[in-house]
């Protein structure tokens, strides 16, 4: 998580060099995300089959390679297949489909949302660390050669994998018999209008938090901000993002998970309005990232902690990466259309002025989402309740 948080700082020396709009950059990126939603899915459903651990080690090995074709690429659609799909598929067996299977599956009930928090905070604190590394990587190394210092960072991954291994998922172990089928499984969330909801909600964390990580850097710097107020500012929203991460997933075991995701959209869009409001100095920089460092991932733990609280934990990596394709629908948005609108225009406004009208969006879809257990009756156990 915390190399691709810093994806951001690369905008500028990368379409400098190759000549290209910051459409070019942002659209990769967008494809980035879009291909983490989609290989999340049946990084998932792997996952349910046969463990973390293999996937979390291939994971590793195309995480490397993408950043080696990031760093390589010379044309626009190298670039593309590279830093996009390659990337994201690697991040999709990586990261929050993945895990929170992992965690769901291991964890009781009672301590899950707590446990979501503590990993979310990790990947937190992985920003905080790994942002102001990579500027520094930049600044000292160039950037081509930054790309290819992560990439060996990268493959740690692929041994840490081995302290995520499962009982029951080992080579000779008998599968799991399940009262559900992925079908019925898929049949049961999409019919249920909560899970609806929690993914509309996450289709605008994915916007609001994907464009500020991408196209705040080139803000800073349009509006004669030096650099390092960028960096700083990234690892501003790491730090904060482990308390808020940490809390949501505290707050989760003792309120109702809808009403904090409310709440965290709801703030998000007044954060934003301030920061817009108010003069752009670098203090006020630190404060906006400050605040929305403790908001930025923290949907996550009662996100991930709604849907298994609902279905259970048999296809909770699967169904969480549906979630997390929604959430990175909007992520694709929100980072293409900051490059697009910004050609077009010469500068951010409307996607700020989006992003604040989605965050108050979500704070009002997600109130209304039910988060009991679905009741499955004997004869019917792909039924929903409305």
């Amino acid at each position: 998580m915390g190399i691709r948080h810093g994806f951001g700082l690369w905008l500028l020396p990368i379409t400098q060099e190759q000549g290209w709009t910051r459409e070019t950059f942002s659209f990769a990126i967008a494809i980035q995300n879009l291909s983490w939603g989609v290989f999340g899915i049946f990084a998932g459903m792997l996952a349910d089959r046969f463990g973390g651990f293999r996937v979390l080690v291939v994971g590793a090995l195309l995480y490397a390679l993408g950043l080696v074709g990031m760093a390589w690429s010379s044309t626009t659609l190298t670039f593309a297949l590279t830093t996009g799909v390659l990337i994201g598929a690697a991040q999709a067996g990586t990261t929050y489909a993945v895990i929170y299977g992992i965690i769901g599956r291991q964890i009781p009930a009672e301590r899950r949302s707590w446990a979501m928090g503590i990993a979310a905070a990790a990947g937190s604190f992985g920003q905080f660390l790994m942002v102001p590394i990579e500027g520094f990587l930049i600044i000292q190394f160039g950037w081509q050669e930054a790309l290819l210092i992560l990439s060996a960072v990268a493959l740690v991954m692929a041994p840490l994998a081995w302290g995520l291994r499962e009982p029951g998922f080992e080579a000779n172990a008998t599968p799991a018999k399940r009262e559900q089928s992925i079908l019925q499984a898929l049949r049961e969330a999409f019919g249920y209008r909560s899970f609806q909801l929690l993914m509309a909600g996450y289709f605008v964390c994915g916007f609001q938090v994907v464009f500020i990580a991408v196209h705040m850097p080139s803000y800073l710097k349009d509006n004669g901000l030096e650099p390092h107020v960028a960096s700083y500012a990234l690892a501003l929203i790491g730090l904060f993002n482990i308390f808020g991460t940490y809390a949501a997933g505290v707050l989760g075991q003792k309120l109702p998970k809808r009403k904090i995701l409310s709440f965290i959209y709801l703030t998000r869009s007044l954060a934003i309005s301030l920061f817009l409001l108010a003069p752009l100095t670098p203090w006020t920089v630190y404060l906006f990232s400050s605040a929305m460092g403790l908001l930025w991932l923290s949907t996550v733990p009662p996100t991930n902690a709604i849907v298994a609280q609902v279905f259970g934990v048999a296809h909770l990596s699967m169904l969480g990466g549906f979630v997390f394709f929604s959430h990175q629908i909007g992520s694709f948005m929100g980072v293409w259309l900051g490059g697009l609108l910004y050609d077009l225009t010469g500068n951010y406004h409307i996607v700020w002025v989006i992003a604040i009208a989605l965050g108050l969006l979500a704070a009002v879809v997600n109130w209304p989402i039910r988060e009991h257990p679905i009741q499955r009756g004997p004869q019917r156990v792909a039924g929903a309740a409305p």
